[in-house]
């Protein structure tokens, strides 16, 4: 594993960022058994001016970003693939932020284990979280990770992922589905697919409940999980209850108000968005697919869907537009927006207040469905 994800790993798990999982033998382990609860982490303030990209940014915030700067990482958009899976990565800030500034880690929840599900052309991993209160069955949430479609793993995004399975107390499988340019478009997305049907099919050997399975992705991974309910919707297999959408990648403009307010912005901006869909699409073409345009397909019958954007992120309008376009189709929407917090904020609970209120929101509507 790369060094900068055991480290991450270690320092920010589950919603209140808790432990590692590490993929050999994908153990929980406890870093600190003390409650974050009584760190406040208000106290986190940024050192220098606030950026001309996100004039509004909270202070712990900018605090991740100038910590994520303080690397002084290439340009993402300027590396080759294999380059920039080696760049620090937003989680890495928190990390040194939790270290530095002696926030307590709490132990974990869950226990992890590793499965391995066959798709087309080969196999990809997931990780499994299950809640240690020792019931017979869970409900189940799919769960994609973002990063482009291009770069991150399930380490990265593991805060995500456990914070799903501590709040909801429902069983958690973390897709590692295959990435681009090594792997083009359509296969993360028939990964996702068949990732589901795995665990519609398989339910009962993870402890959990076939009946009641839901889906959330953060980023490509939300453009994923809306994917994957069209998909079980088309395949007519059993479509998921809920769709929890985080600043989902859902269409192909890039000349959007937020794509052109936020185009310089951290940690994701317009060139990057540039770059990953070269990388992932066979041709620019496909750009137009509505697999990748979601505002585009056809959304009808789709389940209800909680949508959750960033105010400085190119992607904010995506989620909006998607919103609209499913509430069109006659599917019931929540959506709630964030101010002041930029892309990737979600997985940030430790340090991030908003990140904190944005989990415990989705773990609500996720809770109410799959109740």
């Amino acid at each position: 594993m790369n060094n900068k994800l055991i480290k991450w790993s270690i320092a920010a798990c589950a919603l209140t960022v808790a432990v590692s999982c590490s993929k050999k033998n994908e153990t929980a382990q406890s870093v600190d058994p003390k409650s974050a609860d009584s760190v406040n982490v208000s106290q986190l303030k940024p050192t220098g001016a606030t950026p001309e990209w996100g004039k509004t940014i909270k202070p712990e915030m900018q605090a991740v970003m100038e910590k994520l700067a303080s690397y002084g990482d290439k340009p993402i958009e300027t590396l080759t693939p294999e380059e920039a899976r080696k760049n620090h990565t937003p989680t890495d800030a928190v990390m040194d932020l939790v270290k530095e500034n002696n926030i307590a880690v709490p132990a974990p929840k869950v226990d992890t284990t590793g499965v391995n599900i066959n798709v087309a052309g080969g196999k990809i991993h997931a990780r499994v979280y299950t809640p240690k209160t020792g019931k017979a069955s869970y409900p189940i949430i799919v769960y994609y990770h973002g990063g482009g479609f291009v770069i991150a793993d399930l380490d990265v995004y593991n805060a995500s992922a456990q914070g799903l399975a501590e709040q909801t107390e429902a069983v958690v499988v973390s897709v590692a589905y295959r990435l681009a340019p090594e792997n083009k478009f359509p296969t993360a997305h028939n990964d996702a697919f068949a990732a589901y049907e795995w665990v519609v099919k398989n339910a009962a050997t993870i402890k959990g409940d076939a009946k009641k399975i839901a889906v959330v992705g953060e980023s490509a991974g939300g453009n994923l999980a809306a994917n994957v309910s069209i998909m079980a919707r088309d395949k007519k297999i059993m479509i998921p209850l809920h769709q929890v959408l985080v600043y989902p990648i859902a269409q192909s403009d890039m000349n959007t108000a937020s794509y052109t307010k936020y185009a310089g912005a951290k940690p994701l901006n317009k060139a990057m968005m540039e770059w990953f869909t070269k990388h992932y699409l066979n041709n620019m073409n496909e750009a137009k697919d509505p697999r990748i345009s979601l505002i585009n397909a056809n959304l009808a019958g789709l389940p209800p869907t909680t949508i959750i954007t960033a105010e400085i992120d190119p992607l904010h309008d995506d989620g909006t537009m998607l919103a609209d376009k499913l509430s069109a189709a006659g599917v019931k929407v929540n959506s709630k927006n964030y101010d002041g917090v930029t892309h990737e904020f979600y997985g940030m609970a430790i340090v991030v207040p908003q990140a904190k209120e944005a989990q415990a929101y989705a773990a609500e509507q996720l809770k109410a469905a799959l109740k």
